[in-house]
């Protein structure tokens, strides 16, 4: 279950916050992708990883870099890869939100509603008082607050 921060000041100090998810993944999180990063990418992007470096695009099947992936995509396997920092999930899409939101764990910011229909649960984090959320009013409740 991911954990929900809706305010830079709920974040501890010994997290780092990431707000440019493109740079952060490819000076970062490119080198530590394996299988795991194949399907997100298959999902969120309609891509094949087809080298460690490489992606087959849907459209004509052009190869390209893996740093064209989309800023959703590259912020779910940020999150995935790297659950020791906090990920702005403020450029994601409804597709990406929607993998985001099932990850086992990771933790992400965002001061305004950025809810995937999909949610299951998740942990939220406001004025050092913690909560598990199951329903996606009560986590649009939440953020409103």
């Amino acid at each position: 279950m991911i954990t929900i921060f809706k305010s830079k000041a709920d974040i501890p100090e010994v997290l780092e916050l990431v707000i440019l998810n493109d740079v952060y993944f490819n000076k970062n999180t490119f080198e530590m992708l394996d299988e795991r990063a194949k399907k997100i990418m298959q999902e969120i992007d309609g891509v094949s990883m087809i080298g460690k470096y490489r992606i087959e695009s849907k459209f004509n099947k052009v190869v390209l870099d893996i740093d064209r992936l989309s800023t959703g995509c590259k912020t779910v396997l940020n999150v995935m890869y790297n659950p020791d920092k906090v990920f702005c999930i403020k450029e994601c899409g409804e597709n990406a939100l929607d993998i985001l939101y099932g990850l086992e764990s990771g933790q992400v910011y965002c001061d305004y509603p950025t809810i995937s229909f999909d949610m299951t649960q998740v942990k939220t984090v406001c004025q050092g008082n913690t909560s598990i959320i199951s329903n996606y009013e009560e986590l649009k409740e939440w953020w409103m607050a």
